[in-house]
């Protein structure tokens, strides 16, 4: 028999196959405080549970499973976030009461403000505090997966200026510092940290300014692909 054949005969629901789905950990970070989106379960099971944005992959619309991430963000925050990295496969018989399933988890990051006009017009979506929505009772094993977000994060933190894109399209020095003290949890040397910025080159400088209760701050915007740069030590070095 050709493989032609074979394919043409072949029937995948012959065979048992687990509940695919994806789910994304999407953090912005707003006054002053990491978020994360959450959902509050209008359907059975884990029905009035809050729990991170996911769906099932749909083999009609998506061509890979960045296409299915970037489908269930968008219907949620009505953009795209400039910032999706996958994060880890969780699957068992146990994670999901309707049986054995597999999710692939992402990390994103997007700018409050862009899409802040479409999720306060959503009852059943809202940006809930890190810190707090980890004390949670979040939907299926949601809880396991924002952790690992959560460290997957700090570590980027550490070595990158992916945190930038919880931040609008420019912003100044002070705040890319801000938004990385708080996902590490500790504050860094502002002289050390403005030194390493500016030898890496990852930003330009736009020539406009903003007024930040005292003297204005320039303001800023990462170059095409500053994100995927790592530095040889860690920002708090």
């Amino acid at each position: 028999m050709s493989e032609e054949k074979y394919l043409q005969n072949y029937k995948k629901t012959l065979f048992e196959s687990p509940l695919l789905t994806v789910d994304a950990v999407l953090f912005t970070y707003h006054q002053g405080d990491l978020k994360v989106l959450l959902i509050e379960r209008s359907n059975h099971p884990e029905k009035g549970k809050w729990a991170l944005p996911g769906g099932f992959v749909d083999e009609k619309k998506d061509r890979s499973l960045e296409d299915t991430v970037i489908r269930i963000l968008k219907q949620k925050t009505s953009v795209e976030p400039p910032y999706i990295e996958q994060l880890y496969t969780f699957g068992g018989p146990d994670r999901d009461k309707r049986g054995w399933s597999v999710t692939i988890s992402y990390t994103a990051l997007i700018a409050h403000q862009a899409c802040r006009s479409h999720i306060e017009t959503v009852s059943n979506v809202d940006w809930m505090n890190v810190a707090r929505a980890e004390k949670m009772e979040l939907a299926f094993d949601h809880q396991q997966i924002l952790y690992r977000a959560r460290e997957r994060l700090r570590q980027k933190a550490l070595y990158s200026i992916v945190p930038a894109y919880a931040l609008p399209e420019t912003f100044t020095l002070p705040e890319l510092q801000r938004v990385h003290e708080v996902i590490i949890g500790k504050p860094l040397q502002k002289k050390s940290f403005r030194r390493r910025i500016e030898q890496a080159n990852l930003l330009i400088d736009t020539g406009e300014k903003r007024s930040e209760g005292g003297r204005p701050a320039a303001l800023y915007r990462m170059r095409e692909k500053s994100g995927d740069y790592t530095f040889v030590r860690n920002l708090e070095q």
